[in-house]
């Protein structure tokens, strides 16, 4: 590792508190691992953007692997980290470049959850599963994929449990929307409703959430309502990066699926022409509104 740079990447937030703790985060990795060289950035709004992280890490390395610390791959992920990496790779010739995948919805983020919905359920006083609902509560992406992958989490815990309903409900860009999917719930008899927040870290969108939850206890009041919080402190995530350095858990090598992909290069001019997401704020319809429009059909086919 003496030669190895760790680029951890997150998305960034708006709400400054969300950037800080994933300094923290890093802080609390390095602890554990005092010969890793640990750098961070964001893709948005923040200090430090793609481009200055990925030279910060190549300094003096000859190494650089590249962490997505994300849940799920959209736009950002597969086409805007792809492509800052191909342009850090003309600027450091003589460094080599490599990204793993994103954080993704396997058994270590579905045991994550597990444990936050088990720590809802004891806060409910132990309720009969049958009558307690339960809402995974994610970003929301234009990406068919990056939803599925959550709808996946869903089933694995409808499969692990005795609950009567697992929804989905997304917070933007796509539906359905944490009222609706409420007020079906409460139409189909919960007494009880556990909302899992599928965040790492806190940020506008958990804000929010609050707010949201708090509108709908007062709008159903025979419902008990219990929130979940933001989980990317939990020891599940250090495990899960830790794996991911040491490349236990690419079979296929330490490449982002979309890196050097003909499909994305195709679909760059497409979505990358325009997306500024750094420099314009947008609402929560057209972020990312084009989004694997082009890449991700063309792409699933290529990486079936």
């Amino acid at each position: 590792m003496n030669d190895t740079a760790i680029l951890l990447v997150g998305h960034g937030s708006r709400n400054r508190e969300g950037n800080k703790e994933i300094l923290h985060f890093a802080a609390q990795w390095r602890d554990r691992h005092p010969g890793w060289r640990i750098e961070t950035c964001f893709i948005e709004h923040a200090e430090v953007l793609l481009d200055e992280g990925l030279d910060r890490a190549a300094l003096g390395a000859r190494h650089v692997v590249t962490i997505p610390f994300i849940l799920n791959a959209a736009g950002h992920v597969k086409m805007e980290l792809p492509a800052a990496i191909e342009r850090a790779r003309q600027r450091h010739p003589g460094v080599a470049f490599a990204c793993a995948r994103h954080l993704g919805m396997g058994r270590e983020i579905f045991t994550v959850l597990k444990g936050q919905l088990d720590r809802l359920l004891k806060q409910l006083d132990m309720p009969d599963p049958r009558t307690t609902g339960v809402v995974l509560l994610g970003r929301g992406s234009s990406d068919a994929g990056a939803n599925g992958e959550l709808a996946k989490m869903a089933r694995w815990l409808f499969e692990d449990g005795d609950h009567e309903l697992v929804d989905l409900a997304f917070t933007g860009v796509t539906w359905p929307r944490l009222e609706t999917v409420v007020q079906r719930q409460a139409r189909l008899g919960m007494t009880q409703i556990c909302v899992v927040p599928v965040y790492l870290f806190t940020g506008v969108l958990m804000e929010r959430i609050k707010a949201q939850v708090a509108r709908l206890q007062r709008q159903y009041p025979q419902i008990a309502f219990a929130l979940g919080t933001h989980f990317g402190f939990d020891k599940g995530i250090f495990d899960l990066l830790d794996a991911k350095v040491g490349g236990q858990e690419l079979p296929e090598g330490a490449l982002l699926e979309c890196d050097g992909c003909k499909y994305r290069i195709a679909a760059e001019a497409e979505h990358l022409h325009d997306h500024s997401h750094t420099h314009v704020h947008h609402t929560d319809h057209d972020h990312g509104h084009h989004h694997g429009s082009v890449h991700g059909h063309a792409h699933e086919h290529a990486h079936a």
